[in-house]
């Protein structure tokens, strides 16, 4: 990697980049990091290169690149972030810093891990371009991993696979995701790896070969539509992504049908559902596999229209349809707002997507102790690293919950007295039991009785989020404590 091939992509995704300013970046950070290398031998400019070249395809703007070159220069070499902020301003000095107090984990125990953890949170919350930078650096990292001691190698691994990646998915980054995955999978699940790996390459020589001649029907049959293409494509599944679905499918690859989709990019909105009808005209569709994430989009900003079909002799092929600017959200996600943003530090659009990650930084200024905080993370695996899933309100509002929620989960996400005075919950139009397991795409009706004083205490031995345990344990504690009053009179007590 060099900087000629580093502006090259900046050109091709920001023509009108400020192409002087990265070369200037590259310059100060090549000759602060004169003499040094890394593990694997190579000079640790080239590690600068990398974690910029993966900004730059993320098509963001030339200050982010440039702190993506300089992210390691106050904390590896004599440079200070007072000569950042000299020669490169404010905005990228701040960038910097954020990236600075993150620190390295150097896993010297749980406490150090915790707090780097902590610094994390509170970064993203104050500039979630310092987490773009940050998995970007992670990603190289990972990258050359081979040249760690194999506990190490491990250890990077899990905490990419378990915290960065889910984190990544949150924001709406499912390339950034599925990179993030494939990356640490090999380190966490090695055995498993190899397996998984060995099953799509049998398979896709065979599903490739004729996806071909699906693509190039579905092509000709959009186009003397007179439907313009942007762009078609077939897409492979992510390497981790197919391995978790395998689990689900009792590890039988043929009940996948989305191992290698085709990608339809089209004008707008219109010419989306236009292609849906022409490609269902052609073939007959998949009962139960027509999704419409455009109409209804998932928790972390995902659109696009989804379908599988009967192709010729029988083979099921998924299609994706969408308009440029949902795909570049579903790739980069929260970052796609920051395409050549170079002066705003938070675009308005980023509010929603943001929302958990500030709620996430208010915990963690609040928590003191080290068992405090370990306690909390764990709740905070449940509610913020595992899969989500998006459950309907009879209104058709979305409610982002972690799977295996429950509907007193989904009450209490609603409102604090639907969850205390829930009395029972209908899933698509049929009662269930309080404690059933929700599905994405459930449409969940509360019911309520105003007459009610609070939750059942036994609800704390099924519900999934931190929010609904604590609402449910803050009511029942003050329940006893009123109970207290009427039995013990307050001049007793004294």
């Amino acid at each position: 990697m060099s900087i000629k091939e580093l502006l090259k992509i900046v050109k091709k995704n920001n023509p009108n980049a400020d192409f002087d300013s990265i070369r200037l970046a590259y310059d100060f950070a090549e000759e602060a990091h004169q003499g040094q290398t890394r593990l694997t031998g190579e000079p640790y400019i080239n590690h600068s290169l990398e974690t910029a070249k993966t900004l730059a395809k993320m098509k963001l703007g030339a200050q982010i690149i440039q702190a993506g070159l300089l992210h390691d220069v106050p904390e590896d070499t004599d440079r200070t972030l007072e000569d950042v902020e000299k020669n490169f301003g404010s905005e990228v000095a701040q960038m910097v810093a954020g990236i600075t107090k993150l620190g390295k984990i150097k896993y010297r125990g749980m406490d150090r891990y915790i707090e780097n953890l902590r610094k994390m949170f509170m970064a993203m919350a104050s500039d979630v371009r310092v987490i773009f930078i940050k998995f970007a650096d992670r990603i190289h990292n990972l990258s050359t991993l081979e040249a760690h001691p194999p506990k190490k190698r491990y250890r990077i691994a899990l905490e990419s696979l378990e915290i960065y990646a889910p984190i990544a998915n949150r924001l709406g980054m499912g390339e950034m995701k599925g990179t993030l995955e494939d990356l640490s999978f090999k380190y966490v699940y090695p055995k498993e790896y190899q397996w998984t790996i060995g099953l799509m390459q049998a398979r896709r020589e065979v599903k490739e070969k004729y996806l071909n001649t699906a693509l190039r029907n579905a092509r000709k049959e959009i186009e003397q539509s007179g439907i313009k293409i942007l762009d078609i494509h077939g897409r492979a599944k992510h390497i981790y992504s197919l391995y978790k679905k395998l689990l689900r499918y009792d590890r039988e690859i043929d009940r996948i049908h989305d191992l290698v989709a085709i990608r339809i990019i089209v004008k707008d909105i219109a010419d989306c559902y236009a292609v849906l009808g022409i490609l269902h005209s052609k073939w007959p569709p998949v009962r139960g596999r027509i999704k419409d994430y455009i109409a209804q989009p998932k928790p972390n900003g995902y659109k696009s229209l989804h379908t599988t079909v009967f192709c010729e002799e029988g083979e099921k092929v998924e299609f994706q349809i969408r308009t440029q600017e949902m795909h570049d959200e579903a790739e980069l996600g929260i970052a796609a707002h920051w395409h050549y943003e170079e002066t705003l530090k938070t675009p308005q659009t980023e509010d929603k997507q943001l929302h958990w990650v500030k709620d996430l930084a208010k915990i963690q200024e609040q928590l003191q102790t080290r068992s405090q905080y370990l306690k909390n993370l764990e709740d905070l695996k449940i509610d913020v690293f595992q899969t989500r899933i998006f459950v309907i309100t009879p209104k058709g509002d979305v409610i982002d919950l972690p799977e295996d929620s429950t509907p007193v989960d989904f009450a209490y996400a609603i409102h604090t007295e639907i969850g205390d005075k829930c009395t029972g919950a209908k899933v698509n139009d049929e009662m269930v039991p309080l404690d059933s397991k929700l599905k994405s795409g459930d449409m969940v009706d509360i019911l309520v009785d105003k007459k009610r004083k609070g939750p059942n205490p036994d609800w704390l031995k099924f519900v999934k989020t931190s929010s609904a345990k604590t609402k449910i344990k803050a009511k029942t504690k003050s329940k006893i404590t009123d109970w207290l009053k009427t039995v013990i009179p307050s001049g007793e007590n004294k």
